[in-house]
């Protein structure tokens, strides 16, 4: 959640670098106003209670030299129902300004550009020369098809469109791919995890699904979601909790599958596994102090970038602008591999610092010294495991339809 402070000491810093991320200027003016009328009747009830303290204190005397207190303690009682009627005004405010800020999205860094859309996203940097191929290169859905490793039709008659079942050595690969992933994060420093695909209400709100990408989700029985990505339970394991600051940064990885109804991409990727509601993917998650979380973030992203480079997949950094940036993040850097069949760079790995934004939904803490202080929770996809997939396919395509598979993967197969 946004620091609601920021709106009573720079209002139009903090409305200009929320308009940039898209969000309704009218929502902002009623966030501003609950939260002055909320300021306001909460000072109103301060001066009751202090009266209130007062005329208790007054009474005792009175009462201890006998005298009369009988007007005394009828104001009492008629102080004390304004205080209760104030409290229910004052309860009701805080849950109207908690649900208004629970649908805006975190604030961007300064140092991100403005722009309405992917198209204006800035490339930082490029790894690895494009391959050139000899023959016309065939999609990943075609090779697939052809090898027997993606069978479409058969995911679909099982679960209906945008699921696939992989086979033989595409799934071999597939499984050789997660176990490569996760050796290679674990000697990096991340420490693997193992966390439910299922979980409550309070946890997606915490990480910044719940309530606005309520759509997205897929709801199963006994108030449970299913997981759209492992980032959410990951960085739960520590919600309402205050970590000792000598225990940070905790890095972790895990892999997942992950379940998206993605609502909002009706036409796009039809074909082939580039957009599946079901897919699996090998998650980075760090929790740490704030002066920390920049070096964390460049931490990250190299560690993600330096998997594509092993796998020897051409890829580039991508730094989102404010219109490409989601609603958790405060920053992001998208890495996108090439696809040959497509002739352009497409994602596969997003990086980002969430600040103090996840922290102070989910409450997760740090102690230093005396003083709690709140996290700086960071995520990124390390990798996607079907793009990845996809990618070798493509990339590693010979001319009679076969495909090389990367060395390093060898030992896995």
């Amino acid at each position: 959640m946004i620091n609601l402070k920021l709106i009573e000491t720079n209002f139009d810093e903090f409305n200009e670098r929320l308009m940039a991320k898209k969000v309704d200027q009218n929502a902002l003016k009623e966030l501003l106003n609950t939260y002055e009328k909320l300021k306001e009747k909460k000072l109103e009830l301060e001066n009751l209670q202090a009266i209130q303290n007062s005329k208790s204190k007054e009474v005792g005397i009175k009462a201890k030299n006998k005298e009369d207190i009988t007007i005394l303690k009828k104001e009492l009682e008629e102080n004390k129902k304004s205080i209760q009627e104030l409290n229910e005004k004052v309860t009701i405010l805080e849950d109207e300004l908690n649900h208004l800020a629970s649908v805006i999205p975190n604030i961007l860094d300064k140092d991100i550009p403005v722009g309405k859309d992917e198209n204006e996203n800035i490339e930082l940097k490029k790894i690895l020369k494009i391959p050139k191929f000899d023959f016309t290169p065939k999609p990943h859905y075609e090779l697939g098809e052809e090898l027997g490793w993606l069978d479409f039709e058969r995911g679909v008659k099982l679960s209906g469109s945008r699921f696939t079942a992989i086979k033989g050595v595409g799934a071999k690969l597939n499984r050789a791919l997660i176990n490569f992933m996760i050796d290679f994060n674990e000697s990096r420093g991340f420490e693997l995890v193992n966390v439910p695909f299922l979980v409550r209400p309070e946890i997606l709100y915490g990480t910044g699904q719940l309530p606005k990408f309520e759509d997205d989700l897929y709801k199963a029985e006994d108030d449970l979601y299913l997981i759209p990505t492992s980032e959410v339970p990951v960085t739960n394991l520590y919600n309402n909790e205050i970590i000792p600051a000598e225990n940070l940064p905790l890095k972790m990885t895990c892999y997942s599958h992950c379940f998206r109804k993605e609502a909002g991409s009706a036409g796009k990727d039809t074909r082939g596994m580039i957009r599946q509601h079901q897919f699996e993917k090998v998650e980075l998650v760090c929790i740490t102090k704030q002066d920390e979380s920049d070096k964390v973030f460049e931490d990250m992203v190299s560690c993600a970038s330096d998997m594509l480079s092993a796998l020897k997949l051409p890829h580039r950094h991508m730094l989102l602008c404010s219109g490409d940036t989601g609603f958790s993040a405060a920053k992001t850097i998208d890495l996108e591999v090439w696809l040959p069949s497509q002739n352009k760079y497409r994602e596969i790995s997003s990086i980002s610092n969430c600040r103090d934004f996840q922290a102070r939904r989910a409450k997760i803490r740090y102690k230093d010294g005396k003083k709690n202080i709140l996290a700086h929770t960071l995520n990124g996809s390390s990798l996607a495991v079907g793009r990845t997939l996809i990618a070798i396919m493509e990339n590693y395509q010979q001319e009679d339809g076969t495909i090389k598979i990367p060395e390093v993967l060898k030992k896995y197969m």
